[in-house]
């Protein structure tokens, strides 16, 4: 379900962005958060189904929280070299290439210096 969502490339224009977030206001009712924006003398409501419906993403009912055993004997099965009871890991005790998918993802969630959405293709290709 992911790939779609990594690999859409729809036309996004700042001066919309620039409204959305500066007229943007966040709503909850019926346990539903949203966000609600005016753009283009539009009102924009963005929700997660939105999200999940817009990405494709048809996973609405899938995990959100998994238990920390279940999490601990993922672990031990992808190589992790230190088992551990807390939830605190390190990128050292993992094989390279979990290393490499690591590093990946922390550098593609870091800060960017030329645009709020970069996604490198190292990511993309990891991920897919």
């Amino acid at each position: 379900y992911i790939a779609y969502a990594l690999t859409v490339n729809p036309t996004i224009y700042v001066s919309c962005i620039k409204q959305f977030w500066r007229t943007v206001a966040v709503k909850s009712s019926n346990d539903v958060t949203r966000l609600q924006a005016l753009v283009n003398q539009k009102r924009v409501v963005v929700t997660e189904a939105a999200i999940r419906d817009a990405l494709h993403l048809d996973d609405a009912e899938g995990v959100d929280c998994l238990p920390n055993e279940e999490i601990f004997t993922t672990l031990a099965r992808m190589g992790y070299e230190k088992p551990s009871t807390k939830l605190t890991f390190y990128k050292a005790f993992f094989s390279s290439q979990w290393k490499f998918l690591i590093h990946t993802i922390l550098q593609s969630m870091s800060a960017k210096r030329t645009s709020w959405n970069e996604f490198s293709s190292a990511m993309e290709s990891a991920v897919i």
